[in-house]
């Protein structure tokens, strides 16, 4: 899947007559390209850092002294870093029952996800979040956003003008392609067993693991979650509940 998403962008950085794009812009875009399979940590924790300075700046953070900031910083009391990664918390105001972790220890909480569940639920989904970064999902979502952000470079080369505008906004869509990027259903088991183990490091309630999986399919039905790459919350339940009775 890797190298499929590698070569359509590589095949999107090419498409047109070749003479409308400049030799270094293409070499540019085959380097960063190839690059972007050997991502380092510090690259990834960077990128990230600087992806989550735009989503901050495009959503409305809630104030300290906010209702909503208040309840996140009680249920993450004590939970400055995780598994050597160092955290930091705030939340969205958003309506949208969602949440999401970067590589720098970025975690943004939505006041959806907070008016929907328990703190306990919630200290389950920061968990599941976190084990994305952990396991390396969330580096391989960066590795395939890095390399369709490449194409673009390019194709703003060019001189297209739509192009050139979406390459001055790069970082805001990369840091789009991140959030939205769509897990396996491996690495949401991966994930889950991983908040199983943070909720038991931390002495969380267990059971919080499926009943915000049951809840969320309550609200979105048996394919989704959160987002479109959360599939079946139902199913999953089923399993976390055999894997926390063990």
């Amino acid at each position: 899947m890797k190298k499929l998403a590698f070569v359509a962008a590589l095949s999107a950085a090419l498409a047109g007559p070749v003479h409308a794009f400049g030799l270094d812009n293409l070499l540019s875009a085959g380097s960063d390209l190839v690059k972007s399979a050997t991502l380092s940590d510090g690259e990834v924790q960077a990128m990230a850092a600087e992806s989550s300075k735009v989503m901050d700046k495009q959503n409305k953070v809630a104030p300290a002294g906010s209702a909503y900031a208040k309840r996140l910083s009680k249920i993450v009391q004590g939970l400055n870093s995780e598994d050597g990664l160092k955290l930091n918390f705030k939340v969205y105001q958003n309506p949208e029952v969602n949440a999401f972790a970067m590589a720098d220890g970025t975690v943004r909480v939505y006041s959806g996800l907070l008016d929907k569940m328990t703190d306990d639920e919630v200290r389950y989904v920061i968990g599941h979040e976190i084990g994305h970064v952990k396991l390396g999902h969330t580096k391989k979502a960066i590795q395939v956003a890095y390399a369709s952000s490449a194409a673009r470079k390019a194709a703003a080369g060019s001189g297209n003008a739509v192009a050139a505008s979406l390459s001055e906004s790069e970082l805001g869509d990369f840091a789009e392609q991140v959030l939205h990027a769509q897990f396996s259903q491996s690495q949401e088991s991966d994930s889950d067993s991983y908040s199983v183990d943070f909720l038991k490091r931390h002495s969380y309630s267990l059971q919080a693991a499926p009943s915000a999986l049951r809840k969320l399919a309550a609200l979105y039905g048996n394919e989704r979650s959160l987002m479109s790459s959360h599939p079946a919350p139902g199913d999953r339940a089923d399993k976390v509940e055999k894997l926390i009775s063990k």
